[in-house]
């Protein structure tokens, strides 16, 4: 074969090659969207926090992964809210503890809220400590936590009657639902508090979110896989980068 012949040889060899590799590539860009899409519908959903009524635990710019199956299935786990069945598919009772995102009884919002009170428990705020059933849950202070714009809060750790061990932040002493009346939580629902408890519109409103049955629960919080500092006055968006990979508790 004369040196023209083999160069022709070979461009047509990279040609072949070069067009399955086209097709290779296509078809592996589809598969891997076909299972992110499946991941999507079926297993995670991600979720940017807003505001900060879960601080200390979920910042104001966090991204968190929440785990669909953790409960089972219903229509708000699906893309749109998709209306394909009623009830819940695979049903998994959460623990008190957990923290879920719902779909907000009174309206299409979606909320994240910390579970304190199962469906039957007797749930109270009394001098800013949360009370089960009659009584206190343990409730210590430990050190302050400084916000973004270096502001102390007093924070607490908090352990539930099940041995949950999460914080709490109090902002000020005497705060609207510091002192509460009792409240009931009914068959079939749940009994939602923020973590930053003076600062969280949760189950203690019961006009606005109230008891939150369980079909309207889509999934388990269960880790920050990025984080964004908001910009201030004083100082751009930063990345939080020691966020990144944080379970949530």
């Amino acid at each position: 074969m004369s040196a023209p012949d083999k160069v022709l040889f070979m461009d047509k060899r990279v040609k072949k090659f070069g067009h399955w590799g086209a097709i290779a590539g296509i078809i592996f860009a589809s598969i891997l969207g076909l299972l992110v899409m499946v991941a999507r519908i079926f297993f995670f959903q991600p979720f940017q926090i807003p505001s900060g009524s879960m601080m200390p635990t979920l910042l104001v710019g966090d991204y968190m992964v929440v785990s669909k199956y953790s409960y089972g299935y219903n229509p708000y786990s699906l893309p749109f809210s998709a209306p394909l069945f009623s009830g819940r598919l695979f049903a998994s009772e959460p623990r008190r503890g957990d923290v879920v995102v719902f779909r907000l009884p009174k309206n299409d919002a979606d909320y994240v809220k910390r579970i304190v009170g199962l469906p039957g428990d007797r749930v109270q705020m009394i001098n800013g400590v949360l009370q089960i059933n009659g009584q206190p849950v343990k409730h210590e202070r430990i050190d302050d936590f400084v916000g973004d714009d270096g502001a102390r809060v007093k924070r607490y750790r908090e352990t539930l009657p099940n041995g949950a061990v999460h914080t709490t932040l109090d902002l000020t002493d005497n705060g609207f639902y510091d002192n509460t009346q009792v409240y009931t939580v009914p068959p079939g629902h749940y009994f939602m508090l923020g973590d930053n408890l003076d600062n969280s519109t949760d189950s203690r409103m019961l006009p606005q979110v109230g008891y939150v049955p369980f079909e309207n629960l889509i999934g388990r919080a269960e880790v920050v896989f990025f984080s964004i500092k908001p910009a201030s006055v004083n100082a751009p968006w930063a990345i939080r980068y020691e966020r990144i990979g944080t379970v949530v508790r």
